[in-house]
């Protein structure tokens, strides 16, 4: 299984047509971005997308900037893209090398899904987890038993890791 650090460019294994639709539909979240998302667009590699996603209102996120990433396989858009926090974060669906566990991703996916709705369903994930699916057991169980020692932790989390001055730094000015 790949991790979130893999650099890998599926570009050569996905037809020019699905390339200028991903392109397209890049181009316009840039242009037209959902409340509270911003892409960047990789012109190296169009199949490593990345987006921050800022914290929803009402939850131990508040506050905190995320940064996600879409990686598209050769079996896109067949198959669901991995998708992945590359900002740490308290989350049930949230594996610790950042793999994000939600049925869009894996057996609700459709191939007419497009970045936008993995996006913003990544985002409602962060409003409503669900910790049936849990990928970090701990988190699950404490959303379950604990919402207020879950929200604390979270919100723990998003203070030391997931602030806008920590992550400007880090993604702009050292990259």
């Amino acid at each position: 299984m790949a991790s979130a650090g893999t650099m890998s460019n599926n570009v050569e294994n996905l037809s020019p047509q699905i390339i200028r639709g991903v392109v397209k539909e890049m181009q316009d979240l840039v242009n037209n971005p959902p409340e509270g998302i911003k892409v960047q667009i990789n012109e190296e590699d169009v199949t490593d997308i990345q987006a921050f996603i800022d914290g929803p209102a009402g939850t131990p996120y508040v506050g905190g900037l995320f940064k996600v990433k879409l990686t598209l396989g050769k079996g896109f858009p067949t198959e669901p893209p991995k998708a992945y926090f590359l900002t740490k974060i308290f989350h049930p669906n949230v594996a610790a090398n950042g793999e994000i566990c939600v049925n869009t991703l894996k057996k609700d996916w459709k191939s007419d899904l497009g970045i936008k709705h993995i996006l913003l369903t990544i985002k409602c994930l962060l409003i409503v987890p669900n910790a049936e699916s849990a990928l970090n057991e701990e988190a699950g169980k404490l959303l379950l038993e604990h919402y207020d020692d879950y929200s604390q932790r979270a919100k723990m989390m998003t203070e030391i890791h997931a602030q806008v001055r920590k992550l400007y730094f880090k993604y702009t000015v050292i990259q």
